[in-house]
C-alpha cells in the first residue's frame, strides 16, 4: 500500500472524522468507572456511532490477513494489555487504569484516537505511566512538519521514554490513516532522527506510542488480538490522528473536552480545539 496524500476535501474530510473520535471519547468519558464492563462501555460507543454521529465503528468486524475478524467496537486495554483488547463482561474495579481505543469511518474517512483512564484511586506508578506516557505521544508529534522524517518521531517519543526509565513496545507502531484505516507510512515509536520515509504535506498519521513500566516485551494473550507484557508490568497508549501540513502540524482528534496539552508544547504550534 502506498502513503496516500489529501487533497483540501481529504483534509476535510479527516476533520470531521478526527472531530468525531475525539467527541465519542467525551462522550464515553464519564462512564468510565468502577462497576461498568467494557462490554457495557463497547454498546454506548457503538450506539453513539452509529445513532448520534450516524457514523460507522472501523474495529467491528476488521479483519486484516492472518486475523479473526474483531467481534467489538472499541478496544479496552486493561492493566497489563497493551493494546487491542476485547470488550468482555468482567467489571472494571477500583485501581484499574485502561486504555479506550475508538476509530470512526465517516463519509469513507477514518479518525482514529485513544486515552487512558484511571478507574477510581489508582497507584502512584499507575499515574505517572499514564501522565508520562501522554506526554511521549506529544513529543513525537511536535517533531512533525513536511520535511521532517518519521524518525524524527520515534526518537523524541523514545528518548523521553527512557530518560523516565520506561520501555517503548515496538512490534506495534502508528500508522498512515485516511480512507482505510491502515495506510503507510508505519510510525515506529523509536529510531533515530533523520531515518524512515520523509513527511510531506497533506499525509495524516497516528501517533499512538505503548509504554511499559516493565520490561517491552510482549506477547498475544490467546484471543486472537489481545496484547499483554510478558512480564505483567502495567502498560498505557494514548493516540492522535495528525494531519501533516508546510510548516508544522494539525491534530484532528482534539475537542472541547480532550485532556490539556502539555505546556511545552509552543502555543503558536497548538491547534484549535474544536467546539
Amino acid at each position: 500500500m502506498t502513503i496516500t496524500y489529501k487533497d483540501a476535501a481529504g483534509i476535510a474530510g479527516m476533520r470531521v472524522a478526527g472531530r468525531l473520535a475525539a467527541e465519542l471519547l467525551d462522550y464515553l468519558t464519564p462512564f468510565v468507572k468502577p462497576g461498568i464492563t467494557t462490554n457495557e462501555l463497547d454498546k454506548l460507543a457503538n450506539d453513539y456511532t452509529t445513532q448520534v454521529q450516524q457514523a460507522i465503528s472501523a474495529p467491528l468486524n476488521y479483519a486484516p490477513s492472518g486475523h479473526r475478524p474483531y467481534p467489538k467496537a472499541i478496544c479496552t486495554s486493561i492493566n497489563h494489555q497493551v493494546c487491542h483488547g476485547i470488550p468482555n463482561d468482567k467489571p472494571l474495579k477500583k485501581g484499574d487504569i485502561v486504555n479506550v481505543d475508538v476509530t470512526v469511518i465517516k463519509d469513507g474517512w477514518h479518525g482514529d484516537s485513544s486515552r487512558m483512564f484511571m478507574v477510581g484511586d489508582v497507584s502512584v506508578a499507575a499515574k505517572r505511566l499514564c501522565a508520562l506516557t501522554y506526554e511521549a505521544m506529544w513529543h513525537g508529534i511536535v517533531k512533525i512538519k513536511a520535511g521532517a522524517y518519521v524518525g524524527d518521531i520515534g526518537h523524541a517519543i523514545e528518548k523521553f521514554a527512557h530518560s523516565h526509565a520506561l520501555s517503548v513496545v515496538r512490534e506495534f507502531c502508528g500508522h498512515g490513516i485516511g480512507r482505510n484505516f491502515h495506510e503507510e507510512p508505519q510510525i515506529l515509536h523509536y529510531g533515530q532522527p533523520g531515518t524512515l520515509d520523509q513527511l510531506k504535506a497533506g499525509m495524516t498519521i497516528t501517533v499512538e506510542p505503548m509504554l511499559n513500566i516493565g520490561r517491552r516485551e510482549v506477547k498475544e494473550a490467546g484471543d486472537g488480538w489481545t496484547i499483554v507484557t510478558r512480564d505483567r508490568s502495567l502498560s498505557a497508549q494514548w493516540e492522535h490522528t495528525v494531519l501533516v501540513t508546510e510548516t508544522g502540524y494539525e491534530v484532528l482528534t482534539l475537542s472541547a473536552n480532550s485532556p490539556a496539552i502539555p505546556s511545552f508544547v509552543p502555543v503558536a504550534e497548538r491547534t484549535p480545539v474544536c467546539a
